[in-house]
Order: structure tokens, then C-alpha cells, then sequence
């Protein structure tokens, strides 16, 4: 079956304000989370999962916050996606296999950057998937 959940969803969100951020600093997790809309505990948890796949990283402190681990443009969709919601298409037969790995190229063909790049064209955040 073919399932990206609001996890996948606010990760990408948190992901996309962290490249976007001046100057890359560190950005406290009540902050994205105010900024896009995404409940903070729940964002939480999500970060914490991003930084031990080693996509975020954090810096503690009264200047402490998340930072990406890696360049924008070297995160793919798909690599957050599968990380939090598994495999996209795991199990699926026939033709639901087949749009499942349809959906995972576009995923896969898509990074944080794209995604960053495609918000500043718009007047404000959106971007579904």
C-alpha cells in the first residue's frame, strides 16, 4: 500500500525551515514548529528520529536548536519519507506495486532543497505529496 503520513509530512516541513533559515543556525524545534504549524511535541519526536538517521543535528544550549547534518540538496524525499513511514509501496501487488513505484521515483527524484526551492516561489509554504 501506498502511505505517507502527517509524520512524513511535518518532517519534510521541519526539514524545508532549517534550509531556509539565515545563515543555518540552529533553530529550536517550538520555533519550526510555531512557524509551519506543527504541534512541538510531535515535532519532537520527529526531529529526534531525523537526528539519529544523522539528517539533523542538534546543538544544546540557550542558542541550541536543530541544524541539517547534511547539505539540502543531498537529503532526498524519499530517504525522509521511507525513514519514518517505511518502505513506500512495501507489500503492494500488481498494479498498486506499480503506481507504489511510480510515487517512490517522484519521491526519489525530489530533495529538501527542491522542495525549499519550490515554497520560495510561492507566496506562502506548500508543497503536497
Amino acid at each position: 500500500m501506498i502511505s505517507i503520513t502527517a509524520k512524513s509530512t511535518y518532517a519534510l516541513d521541519a526539514l524545508v525551515e532549517l534550509a531556509i533559515s539565515p545563515e543555518l543556525t540552529p533553530v529550536p524545534v517550538a520555533e519550526i514548529a510555531r512557524r509551519r504549524g506543527v504541534p512541538p511535541q510531535f515535532l519532537e519526536q520527529i526531529c529526534a528520529s531525523l537526528r539519529r538517521a544523522g539528517i539533523l543535528k542538534s546543538q544544546r544550549g540557550v542558542k541550541g536548536g536543530y541544524l541539517l547534518a547534511k547539505e539540502a540538496d543531498q537529503i532526498s524525499v524519499v530517504e525522509v519519507v521511507e525513514l519514518l513511514d517505511g518502505k513506500v509501496g512495501a507489500g503492494s501487488q500488481g498494479v498498486v506495486a506499480e503506481a507504489a513505484e511510480a510515487a517512490r521515483q517522484v519521491l526519489s527524484d525530489l530533495t529538501i532543497a527542491d522542495l525549499a526551492e519550490r515554497e520560495s516561489q510561492t507566496e506562502s509554504p506548500m508543497y503536497y505529496i
